[in-house]
């Protein structure tokens, strides 16, 4: 992703997280610069991570699984598309719908991130398997390790929300 021999401003480090949408630019970029943590990296790899996640106004995904459902039913899967036709049969909110689908990916999101980060939780017999994200360089080798990402989850909920519900309770 990036040079590891390119150091960055504070402006021009701010400038980049705020071109592509960090909420505090300064602050993701003031802590890669003094605490040396590798910031950018982390930023875009979540940045990413939450585009696989149903957007909070997204209603779309609802009619894309049920067309897939029907069109396959016996697919991996298949089984939520008709899941779904039975809730709306039954007069279920879409936007309730989405607000479940989208805890549940940001839990799965959150505990991967905690996987990656945190080694103690492999269950490995001792082997001394670990592993770990790293940034690499042009010819794919590391060059710094992308740690503390379960730290940074919810503040990067594309929405600005942090997974907080726009919806009456």
């Amino acid at each position: 992703m990036t040079d590891d021999k390119r150091s960055y401003t504070l402006s021009e480090l701010t400038a980049i997280f705020a071109s592509f949408g960090a909420d505090d630019p300064e602050g993701w970029a003031r802590s890669q610069l003094t605490e040396g943590i590798n910031q950018l990296a982390r930023f875009f790899f979540l940045r990413e991570a939450w585009k696989l996640i149903v957007s909070h106004a997204d209603r779309s995904w609802i009619q894309r699984e049920r067309e897939e459902a029907a069109r396959a039913p016996r697919a991996p899967g298949a089984g939520s598309g008709a899941a779904l036709e039975r809730l709306l049969s039954t007069g279920a909110d879409e936007g309730d719908l989405t607000e479940i689908v989208r805890a549940t990916q940001w839990q799965l999101l959150a505990g991967f991130c905690a996987l990656l980060d945190d080694q103690s939780q492999i269950e490995c017999g001792g082997l001394g398997i670990t592993w770990a994200l790293f940034e690499t360089d042009a010819a794919d080798m590391p060059i710094a390790r992308i740690d503390g990402l379960h730290e940074s989850v919810l503040e990067t909920d594309p929405a600005g929300l942090e997974m907080r519900s726009e919806r009456p309770q």
